[in-house]
């Protein structure tokens, strides 16, 4: 994921400012869109993927660059004494059993709504896909989700 500053435009006080947003997937993968932010709000002018988009996954682009924009237009600035960290804040996921009922939780809403459950579960948590995975697979571990193939 990478934020840059495209342009700025100033008028009196108010700024209207467009940045560049990549997203490049292990994959192969990439979106790359044209964000806007202006009087607090913020727009996708331009989305161009590779391979195209679903409107599921349209829909939570938004969620995919929210924290990185916000980084970049300063609001997601940490905190005075969270400076030192050098790790995004994600938010707080419990550990252990709750955590592990909780990604099942998650799992199994995306399966029914039809949605990616892993990219579910990558949203709630905040984690990487590599971390999400382990994650679903400690809840299947402690039979909170189905195997998944059937043993022979």
């Amino acid at each position: 994921m990478s934020v840059r500053p495209a342009w700025e435009v100033r008028e009196n006080a108010d700024a209207t400012r467009w940045f560049d947003v990549c997203l490049a997937f292990t994959d192969g993968a990439r979106v790359d869109a044209l964000a806007v932010v202006a009087g607090g709000s913020v727009g996708v002018e331009d989305v161009r993927a590779q391979p195209a988009l679903s409107l599921d996954d349209l829909a939570v682009l938004a969620d995919w660059i929210e924290d990185s924009l916000a980084e970049a237009c300063g609001a997601g600035a940490a905190p005075v004494g969270d400076v030192g960290s050098g790790r995004r804040a994600r938010p707080a996921w419990p550990r252990g059993v709750e955590g592990r009922w909780l990604v099942a939780q998650e799992y199994r809403a995306a399966q029914r709504s039809g949605a990616d459950p892993v990219l579910a579960v990558m949203c709630a948590t905040g984690h990487s896909r590599r971390k999400s995975l382990r994650l679903i697979g400690q809840a299947r571990d402690a039979g909170l989700l189905p195997p998944r193939r059937a043993r022979r």
